[in-house]
């Protein structure tokens, strides 16, 4: 980590961060500390904050806003000036709201991500940040430097490379993580896979060189609130060519190895949920291979055989997320869960649809607490959702002439379409997240680096946590 931090009673550095939440405060901040400079202009109104640097120290000064993503991107404004002028230790002072004293210190901390486990001269920058008492609690702290920690687990698991990543590695990779965080962790290797008849993730690994995995995730605290295990489930596609039905448009497979970040958020969900200690039985299966067009690659028009029985016309093996999910989606039925969330990035419909802003969400059979919480913890975290309809004219275009269903709808609702086909594996509440838009992302904004965004651990860390 980028960072270190903790409570203090006094502050070893004079460089100071105030955060305050009304004009007129500032003003008896500075007539109260006779090191600071008199200042005209108290805040630049652009971005709410202003700062006083005399070479060697700084007094920073934020002027907070209930809006907590507003928060967060002041804290990227200011880790940003800190870098620049390579202050690496720094004290929090405030007398705010702590939910608001919060959202600063997460954005603060998430600006800190790097991935230079590739660079040959890697700059670090580690930010030394003592939280003066009052502002955050011990257990606040603890939330949020585990919360940091989740996402940048997925962070880095996006964006390391398939040469690194394959399946197998990516299954080894949980398994020192389970050790870590204290979560168990089972892995089905190839021949497990094939006894177990699991035809969707055999399907999409036909072309390639190297093995399938399945990994089962398990917290399971001994006082669970819940009787009945939530399940999560993600895609983990560690790299993605779009098999025969090779991806056409330029530039379409450079970022492919991301195609992983549905696993990769239920990977960072488990760490962070055990590593707090959650009081809830929560389970994470993540499907995981790559879709290559070698060997004895699924064709266009070839019928495969799911884990659940049912027969699929794989009318395009670009759309193979929905076939590796789908296994791991009629495995969960064994649990007799509580409720499935699945997390993928399936569809360019999706992303076409809302963009990066956002996630699509759809299902069935859902509490509708449930999904209020779902939403208001998607609006806490800015990892807002977007709802789908799943309305049953949609499933008609997935039948085949020859077989039970097609892997592939119509031109139109293409996101929708590939959740319908999901929906066919399920028998019990279920919502499906595509995180194909915010999973990855190709230039910075504010606190969020290029490349992986973790996006969905944090909103389902903070789901969990309210449970």
């Amino acid at each position: 980590m980028n960072f270190k931090i903790q409570i203090s009673k006094k502050s070893k550095t004079e460089n100071q961060i105030f955060l305050i939440n009304k004009e007129s405060k500032l003003k008896d901040i500075i007539s109260n500390d006779k090191t600071l400079k008199k200042v005209k202009s108290l805040l630049n109104k652009s971005n709410k904050s202003t700062y006083l640097f005399d070479g060697e120290k700084i007094s920073y000064f934020v002027l907070l806003d209930s809006k907590l993503e507003t928060n967060r991107i002041q804290a990227s404004n200011c880790f940003k000036t800190l870098t620049q002028l390579k202050i690496d230790s720094i004290a929090i002072v405030s007398e705010e709201k702590a939910d608001l004293n919060y959202s600063f210190l997460e954005g603060l901390l998430l600006s800190t991500y790097t991935f230079n486990k590739y660079k040959k001269e890697a700059k670090e920058f580690v930010l030394n940040i003592d939280v003066l008492e009052k502002v955050l609690s011990k257990d606040e702290l603890n939330t949020l430097q585990i919360n940091v920690e989740a996402n940048s687990i997925a962070k880095d698991l996006v964006n390391e490379p398939q040469s690194y990543l394959n399946a197998v590695q990516y299954a080894a990779d949980i398994k020192a993580l389970g050790k870590d965080a204290g979560f168990d962790v089972t892995i089905f290797d190839k021949k497990k896979i094939e006894k177990l008849k699991m035809g969707g993730i055999l399907a999409v690994n036909k072309g390639s060189i190297q093995e399938p995995t399945f990994v089962i995730m398990e917290h399971k605290p001994a006082k669970a609130l819940n009787k009945k295990p939530i399940v999560l489930v993600g895609k983990g596609v560690t790299y993605d060519t779009g098999g025969l039905s090779l991806k056409p448009t330029a530039n379409s497979m450079d970022f492919m190895k991301s195609d992983m970040g549905g696993s990769a958020t239920v990977v960072g969900t488990m760490y962070g949920a055990a590593k707090m200690n959650l009081p809830v039985h929560v389970i994470g299966l993540v499907s995981l291979t790559d879709n290559r067009p070698g060997l004895d690659a699924v064709a266009p028009g070839d019928v495969i055989t799911m884990y659940s029985g049912d027969s699929v016309e794989v009318l395009n093996t670009d759309a193979e997320g929905r076939l590796v999910l789908a296994d791991a989606l009629h495995y969960a039925k064994k649990y007799k869960p509580e409720f499935v969330f699945d997390f993928a990035t399936l569809t360019g419909a999706s992303a076409a649809a809302i963009g990066p802003q956002g996630t699509v969400c759809m299902g069935n059979e859902m509490n509708e607490k449930t999904k209020e919480k779902l939403f208001k913890s998607g609006i806490k975290t800015h990892e807002r959702l977007v709802e789908f309809p799943m309305w049953d004219e949609y499933g008609e275009l997935l039948k085949s002439e020859i077989a039970d269903y097609k892997n592939l709808g119509g031109p139109y609702g293409g996101s929708i379409t590939a959740g319908k086909f999901l929906q066919v594996f399920t028998d019990y509440p279920w919502m499906h997240f595509d995180i194909a838009g915010p999973a990855y992302l190709k230039a910075p904004v504010n606190y969020k680096q290029y490349g992986g965004t973790g996006v969905g651990v944090r909103l389902m860390l903070d789901f969990l946590s309210n449970y």
